[in-house]
Parts: C-alpha cells; sequence; structure tokens
C-alpha cells in the first residue's frame, strides 16, 4: 500500500509525494523501480521467503534499514504492512566521490559539510537550512546513524533540503580520505579542538565535520581531522547545540571569504 500526504509548506508545493510506502510486495515493487527511499523499517523477527527476498535486495542496493517493535509500523502504516514499511526520500542523493572532485573544480573554494551521526531530525533540519544561506556547497551523512530525510527534515530546513545536495554514504572515512586527496582541509568542530576557531584559514576548501548531539565526533573520525577546532565557552555548560555551532563555524568562513 501507499500512504500519501498533501504537502504543508510553501518549499512543498508542487513536491507531492507519497511519504511511506508498506507491504512486502510494493515495497520490493519501489525498491525494483528506483524509487527514492530514505531507509526501511523491518519488524522484529521478521521471516518468510519475500521477507528474505526483500533483505537480500535491501543489501544489494545498499539502503539503510533497521529492525524495530510492530508497534512503530503500527503508528506509520494505516493498513496490513506485513512487517515492512519504507520511508521515502524527498530529495535525490548525490554520490560524493563524484561530487567532491567536481566542487573543487569550480570557480570558489567549496565548503562541505560532514555529519557524523547527526540523528535529531530538528538539528539537522537546522544545520541545513544554515548550510544554503551561508553558502555551503554540500552536505555529508551515513547511511546508517543519521537524522531520517523526510519531509519533516523538508520542513524543519524550510526547504534548503531541496536546494543543498546532500550525499548519504557508507564509510565517512572514505570521504575525508577523498576530501584530504583532492585538496580540502579537514577541520573538526570540537569542544576537545587545540585551536580557536577564529585562527583557522577558512579561505581554503574546507570539509568541516561536526558530531552527534550527545557524543560528539567519534574517535576513529576526529584522529582523521587536520585541524580541531573550537568555540570558547564562558559558561558553565560545556558545549553547544550542535545546529548552533555549526552556524557559528559557517558564518566564520562566510565572513573570512568576504
Amino acid at each position: 500500500m501507499i500512504q500519501k500526504r498533501q504537502p504543508n509548506t510553501q518549499a512543498e508545493r508542487g513536491q507531492q509525494e507519497t511519504s511511506a510506502i508498506y507491504g512486502l510486495r510494493p515495497v520490493l515493487e519501489a525498491i525494483d523501480g528506483g524509487t527514492r527511499i530514505d531507509r526501511i523499517l523491518l519488524q522484529n523477527g521478521l521471516t518468510g521467503t519475500l521477507a528474505g527476498d526483500l533483505k537480500g535486495r535491501i543489501r544489494d542496493k545498499g539502503i539503510p534499514y533497521q529492525f524495530v517493535p510492530v508497534e512503530k509500523l503500527n503508528r506509520l502504516a494505516k493498513g496490513n504492512h506485513q512487517g515492512v514499511v519504507a520511508l521515502i526520500s524527498p530529495i535525490e542523493f548525490k554520490d560524493a566521490m563524484e561530487l567532491l572532485p567536481a566542487l573543487m573544480e569550480g570557480e570558489k573554494a567549496p565548503l562541505v559539510l560532514l555529519l557524523d551521526h547527526v540523528t535529531d531530525v530538528r538539528n539537522f533540519g537546522a544545520i541545513v537550512r544554515t548550510a544554503e544561506c551561508a553558502g555551503a556547497d554540500a552536505v555529508v551523512v551515513p547511511d546508517h546513524g543519521s537524522a531520517q530525510i523526510g519531509n519533516d527534515a523538508v520542513k524543519t530546513s524550510s526547504g534548503a533540503l531541496l536546494r543543498v545536495p546532500v550525499c548519504r554514504e557508507s564509510n565517512l572515512k572514505t570521504v575525508i580520505n577523498l576530501a584530504r586527496q583532492c585538496g580540502m582541509q579537514v577541520v573538526a568542530a570540537t569542544e576537545k579542538g587545540a585551536s580557536d576557531y577564529l585562527d583557522v584559514d577558512f579561505t581554503k576548501p574546507t570539509l568541516l565535520v561536526l558530531g552527534a548531539e550527545e557524543t560528539g565526533i567519534s574517535p576513529e573520525i576526529l584522529k582523521m581531522a587536520d585541524i580541531r577546532a573550537k568555540l570558547p565557552i564562558m559558561g558553565k555548560v560545556q558545549s553547544l547545540n550542535v545546529s548552533v555551532a555549526a552556524a557559528v563555524f559557517m558564518y566564520e568562513v562566510l565572513r573570512q571569504r568576504r
């Protein structure tokens, strides 16, 4: 079955789409038909021949998925979901392996954000909104453990998600290595940084790395950074919300480049 919704923001007008597809065969057909799927939710313990086919197809296509309780599927689907719901993406994801080299061939020094497991939809939408306003060129997210990129994310971003290229990649380390090979500096925004953010030369092509809301940038990603930059904290709370930190960094990039 296909569940539809009406667009309710200016950015979504003319973008009416299905937000979820449920049922084993409909989801299989959606995958085979090239539908833009954000992720697939599978009921815990789902078995059977069709379910096995679906799991194989998900792995072959590299589609993000997760196992969830049946109660969550019941909330998302208003019919017989048969243990599977596919959440449809309102955007077409770009390939970072193609996009980063192409950006380096342009006239301006690119600014690309890499979000290391930022899972809150509101934070994600706010970051992309600021990225669009500040002139960032792209956002990279992992294919597992990131915010759902659906209609709520588009709404939170005020439509910026329909304008800023988003790359969803299985290996963030590969993206970082490629960025460095292309001539981009890798700057990690972290309270553990040794450099003040004002001392970083952001006129250079930059991959800006931001971490998860609670844990920050993962250690294996953090150690790959060329520069670890921090924001000054004068109060007793030792860190800023990730979307706020992202905005400060991006507007420092914009200030330097203007």
